[in-house]
């Protein structure tokens, strides 16, 4: 026997023993994975209360009634809106026409006249006794012009002297006229039927001819002023019927009777005038007003 066979004689075989802990670990993985496994098949197997309750359709929401009709085109009425103002049909100065002391005032502020009312009176001694001197020349023109046509038919005067006859009697007549008008001036009347709206005069006070002394106003009818934007321009015309809304809750119908043709430079629109009738006169000029006019229809589904 030699020595290696002896050496092999002597070696002895490995073994290994089993760890507790890696078993262990490996019995608690398998018991996670097989939990996994039966937590996600218990979806298809167990369904849930939701699940169950929609396929019972014990308490879902009720079902929605629908209406269903058939949509037909109808006429529909456009209309232009704008805002204006209104303005009374008529506004003016009142002034003398003649210089003198204000003798006595008929009327005060607010009070509405009548066309060719007095509303005061200045002293007239001066054009009165102008008067009498211009009736006083004409009777004596008309004297001469009778003595010259007689001479005539006498064959005394000649053509000559009957001309210059007839024509100091025209002069005198027409000093005639100017007295009365003149007269007739010293009378302060109203233009036209209104309402005073100031008055400044006072009794005893001098004023001269053309002197601003007061002003009326007549708002029969009312004229509402509004701007018409250029591209609206076409779809307003005169004689077309508006209804006006006054900013004081009156209402009204009124009427076209004015479109501009030339725009403004500052604001490229255009002046338009509606007529309100105003008989009551009510309504104050320079208020503010709604205006709506009808412009056409077209065809619209509801």
């Amino acid at each position: 026997m030699t020595d290696s066979d002896t050496s092999r004689d002597d070696r002895t075989p490995l073994q290994f023993d089993s760890d507790a802990g890696a078993a262990r670990s490996t019995w608690i993985a398998g018991a996670i994975l097989v939990a996994i496994v039966a937590w996600m098949g218990s979806g298809f197997i167990l369904p849930s209360e939701e699940a169950a309750t929609e396929a019972t359709g014990g308490s879902g929401p009720a079902a929605v009634a629908v209406a269903v009709r058939t949509s037909r085109a109808q006429p529909v009425t456009l209309y232009f809106q704008a805002e204006g103002q209104a303005l009374p049909d008529r506004d003016t100065s009142v002034r003398t026409e003649a210089s003198g002391a204000v003798a006595e005032i008929l009327v005060s502020k607010g009070d509405d006249v009548t066309q060719g009312q007095v509303i005061a009176r200045l002293t007239t001694n001066e054009a009165q006794a102008d008067l009498r001197r211009a009736s006083e020349e004409l009777d004596r023109a008309q004297r001469e012009f009778d003595n010259a046509e007689a001479l005539r038919a006498r064959g005394v005067a000649t053509e000559d002297r009957v001309a210059q006859a007839r024509a100091a009697l025209a002069s005198a007549e027409a000093q005639l006229t100017a007295a009365e008008e003149a007269l007739e001036r010293t009378s302060i009347v109203a233009p036209f039927a209104g309402r005073i709206e100031t008055l400044t005069l006072d009794e005893g006070e001098y004023v001269s001819a053309g002197s601003d002394v007061g002003r009326i106003v007549d708002n029969t009818p009312l004229t509402v002023a509004l701007q018409i934007p250029q591209q609206a321009l076409t779809l307003i015309q005169n004689g077309q019927t508006a209804d006006v809304a006054f900013i004081t809750g009156e209402e009204r119908t009124g009427r076209v009777t004015f479109v501009g043709t030339s725009a403004s430079a500052e604001t490229r629109t255009f002046l338009a005038e509606i007529e309100v009738a105003h008989a009551d006169g009510q309504i104050p000029g320079g208020i503010s007003a709604e205006i709506r006019m009808p412009t056409g229809e077209r065809q619209a589904h509801f």
